[in-house]
């Protein structure tokens, strides 16, 4: 393939739907045949295949067995949800809606609520959303996938949170409907319909869902869909799960399935508000005309390919010297940096000190419900002060730094901070947002330009018909579509990635168990048992596995790798490794006749 005129076919972009491509995966769990070889690619084709997979998710229908994020069906759901959300908005006295998720879906939920409470204090209303993380708010900028493998963790989170409450609205957020950590909130949900009405968003056919036994429990995630397909006959449930296609590196759902939960979500809850507050009705008209200001936020986003190429290949060099990326942001944007980096360690095996995000006022712009977490280590030290003390002094022109803010913000602030990360770095680069008529801080963005290496500038229509919470939500997807094309990007050219596949992870979940297994079946051609028995030797350092070894369950296999990984380091212990798991001889992949790192780190 060539390495700088990457292309893609229609037949390309639809190959996912047949029926014989890869049917044993669930939509969520297959390779993307658009990005198959973009561990090879040239920063210019990873960022044209990046936008190509996002341009799935709007995809029109064309007859195939899937709902996609426009069908009628997807549409009238959001409708529906809407409305329900609209009376605890009307009626919010011991009323709650709740977002919940594991992972990128949890502080998907946390930016999404902190959002949409904001929006109510403005209109002197009260805030009536809350989140749930699985592991606490300690999961919002760390790896903690443990706890999504606890059903009854979900359960006693959920009836805490909702204590005292007479009417829940609950939304579950798991992309590809396996979620333990949701399934029991969902089930407890479905016991006391009195109070809670459940919402399942996710991005598998419901028949799709995982079928596995949940830990302590007598039902499965397919179980509880299967309950909630019948009561949304009657909207006492409801499912929000179009197919939008395999992630650009299979099973990243942190990429589209996090863009498209974000864009579903506002879409009901802007709904929502306009119902309750602007007199305009929840409708199929406003529903779609909103979805299509996303469609072209994409657009508007990828028109810059030239510059986020620059920025991937930036951060790609970063992270091949073992510097780093740093990103340095203000207001919501900057949580999206903190998104964006805490999601490495789970996907590429990443240290935390390769991405960081930094936010201008640290927790206090947080504001999460457990408070400052910097007791808890260096990686929760989020704010700008902390970057100052502990980053610049060591920072290098190895390092990359991005600066993320809109002209709303402070843009003096800006430039203070840009002339001294300058000092000490010429990598310094820049993402901002403005609209096309504000020129109020021309002067002090020219400065900025001047002191930056690269500027990704994306000026914003803002008619009348686009309110200034919409055009930020458009901001807020466009900024989490650059920084997912430098995160995935930079290591992809690092050498992180085979074919689509995430290859240095560690297993610390049973979703990740299960993946590591199908993945070492599908690059070995060994049988399935064979590969399961190679990944717990390497789990449990054995040459011969013992019974107690091959009869635990896969929570005790999890927990093991954890403890190990613990011990070994995150650098040594590699139990993803194909080549090294079942001594397979494996090429490494090239870049311009370079090795871009072998399979194994």
């Amino acid at each position: 393939m060539a390495k700088s005129d990457w292309t893609c076919s229609l037949s390309a972009i639809c190959e996912w739907e047949s029926p014989d491509y890869e049917p044993s995966l669930p939509v969520s769990e297959k390779s993307n045949p658009l990005t198959r070889d973009i561990d090879r690619a040239s920063a210019n084709s990873i960022v044209k295949m990046l936008q190509a997979c996002d341009a799935q998710m709007f995809q029109e229908e064309t007859g195939s067995t899937y709902h996609k994020l426009l069908s009628d069906q997807v549409v009238t759901t959001l409708m529906e949800v809407a409305k329900r959300v609209e009376l605890v908005l009307k009626d919010p006295e011991d009323s709650l809606v709740i977002l919940s998720g594991c992972g990128t879906s949890g502080r998907l939920a946390f930016l999404i609520t902190s959002g949409f409470n904001r929006a109510l204090r403005q209109l002197n209303q009260s805030p009536v959303y809350s989140y749930i993380i699985a592991g606490g708010d300690r999961a919002l900028l760390s790896s903690q996938e443990a706890p999504e493998d606890d059903p009854k963790l979900g359960m006693l989170s959920l009836k805490k949170v909702c204590e005292g409450k007479k009417r829940v609205l609950f939304i579950g957020i798991s992309c590809g409907l396996s979620a333990p950590f949701v399934a029991g909130q969902l089930d407890f949900c479905l016991q006391h319909p009195e109070v809670y009405t459940p919402v399942l968003v996710g991005f598998n056919p419901a028949h799709q869902a995982r079928d596995e036994p949940l830990p302590g429990c007598t039902f499965t995630f397919l179980s509880v869909v299967q309950r909630m397909q019948e009561l949304a006959k009657s909207h006492q449930a409801f499912l929000i799960n179009p197919a939008v296609g395999p992630e650009a590196i299979s099973g990243s759902s942190r990429m589209k399935g996090g863009s498209a939960t974000k864009i579903l979500l506002e879409v009901v809850l802007s709904a929502a508000h306009a119902a309750a507050f602007s007199h305009t009705p929840v409708a199929c008209n406003g529903i779609l005309l909103h979805l299509r200001a996303y469609e072209k936020t994409l657009d508007l986003t990828y028109a810059q390919s030239e510059i986020i190429t620059d920025l991937v290949e930036a951060a790609g060099e970063s992270l091949r010297c073992g510097r780093r990326v740093c990103y340095l942001g203000w207001g919501s944007l900057a949580l999206l940096g903190l998104i964006d980096a805490s999601e490495c360690n789970p996907t590429f095996g990443a240290d935390f000190e390769d991405v960081r995000g930094f936010v201008s006022g640290g927790y206090r712009e947080l504001n999460n419900k457990e408070g400052p977490l910097t007791a808890l280590g260096p990686e929760f030290c989020i704010a700008h002060e902390d970057f100052l003390h502990q980053v610049l002094p060591r920072l290098t022109d190895k390092d990359t730094v991005l600066l993320i803010y809109t002209h709303s913000d402070d843009v003096g602030k800006v430039v203070d901070l840009a002339r001294r990360v300058r000092e000490k770095t010429a990598n310094l680069h820049a993402v901002y947002h403005q609209t096309d008529e504000d020129t109020s801080a021309a002067l002090q963005q020219d400065e900025i330009s001047r002191l930056c290496l690269s500027t990704l500038k994306i000026a914003w229509l803002q008619g009348a018909s686009v309110s200034a919470s919409l055009l930020h939500m458009q901001w807020e997807l466009s900024t989490k579509l650059v920084l997912n094309a430098v995160s995935t990007g930079a290591h992809v050219l690092k050498g992180k990635i085979y074919q689509n596949h995430m290859i240095d992870v560690q297993v610390t979940n049973s979703k990740l168990y299960r993946r590591a297994t199908r993945l070492l079946q599908k690059l070995s051609g060994r049988p399935e048992s064979q590969c399961e028995e190679a990944l717990l030797k390497t789990i449990y350092g054995a040459n011969k596995l013992t019974l107690d070894m091959t009869t635990s369950d896969v929570i005790t296999h999890t927990c093991t790798a954890v403890t190990r990984t613990k011990f070994s380091g995150s650098k040594s212990f590699r139990p993803m490794c194909p080549r090294d798991v079942l001594d397979v001889p494996m090429a490494t992949t090239q870049i311009n006749g370079q090795p871009n790192g072998p399979i194994a780190a």
